[in-house]
């Protein structure tokens, strides 16, 4: 079903670009702020229960305090807070410290208005398109937020769990058989490598946010998906991992976020999974 507005693919996809990075702009508030709020939750808990007397601070919202910059606190000014183009317009420096602002920013922005247009543009305005720019949304949030931080909420994961599922209920992205079948095999299949290599090794290969983030995926595109995501989150994984090392010097002890891969390749997955799949198929029938 589309709902017809009388505006066609091309107008949809640049309207789309607009809102989606100015959007972007709530999502990068997101990204620094709620990993911030559950650290504050969680001091609170535990001094709570230990008995601890608690320090008292400025509580923090996703709305309160207002954008500012992070060096020098000084607010940012509407005119200097315009998606993308701001950025550019400061050069990147807070126009009161001449601070550099950092480039995720106007990345987050640019993103997310390219998902928005690109869902416009090909499937208009759709409950496919409506659902897959919120699934999109989530997607980088997380991946963002484990990026910078190797957490992945489970206020995001499970409310992206519980979506994929209602979404569902109408046969959206698969049946809902499927759906409920893919959160178990997305969920088990990542437990079942963790204690492996628990097992093997005496080390925890990946945190519990990654099986509830598994499950997310299958329950938005079925159980079917779940090889697919799990293979090219691995095989983009592992290359980008090698050239750290090679190129970057990096640590090859050092953990390395898995989140951001299996965003990628559910994103994926859902607009070329079955092309994907079919191809893989037909190579292995020849």
């Amino acid at each position: 079903m589309i709902f017809d507005i009388g505006l066609s693919p091309a107008i949809l996809g640049l309207l789309g670009f607009v809102f989606g990075a100015i959007f972007g702009s709530f999502l990068n508030v997101v990204i620094v702020r709620l990993p911030l709020i559950l650290e504050a939750q969680w001091s609170r808990d535990s001094h709570e229960f230990l008995g601890l007397e608690t320090v008292t601070e400025e509580p923090l919202s996703l709305a309160s305090p207002g954008s500012h910059c992070p060096h020098c606190g000084t607010p940012i000014k509407p005119i200097h807070n315009i998606p993308i183009l701001s950025y550019l317009w400061l050069k990147g420096r807070c126009n009161q410290c001449a601070q550099p602002i950092s480039s995720q920013y106007p990345l987050v922005e640019l993103i997310t208005g390219l998902v928005t247009a690109l869902f416009l543009f090909q499937f208009e305005l759709s409950p496919l398109a409506l659902n897959g720019i919120v699934f999109s949304y989530l997607l980088i949030l997380l991946a963002v937020i484990d990026y910078r931080e190797q957490l992945l909420p489970d206020q995001l994961t499970l409310s992206l769990l519980w979506l994929g599922l209602l979404v569902n209920l109408n046969g959206l992205f698969t049946n809902i058989e499927s759906a409920i079948i893919g959160a178990a095999v997305g969920y088990l299949s990542l437990w079942s490598v963790y204690w492996l290599f628990k097992l093997s090794t005496g080390k925890e290969g990946m945190g519990y946010g990654d099986f509830k983030l598994t499950a997310a995926l299958g329950a938005w595109l079925g159980w079917q998906m779940v090889p697919v995501v799990i293979f090219l989150a691995s095989a983009v994984a592992t290359v980008i991992g090698l050239c750290a090392i090679i190129f970057a010097a990096r640590d090859r002890d050092s953990p390395l976020a898995f989140g951001p891969y299996l965003c990628f390749s559910g994103w994926i997955a859902m607009l070329w999974g079955d092309s994907i799949l079919q191809q893989y198929l037909s190579f292995f029938t020849l």
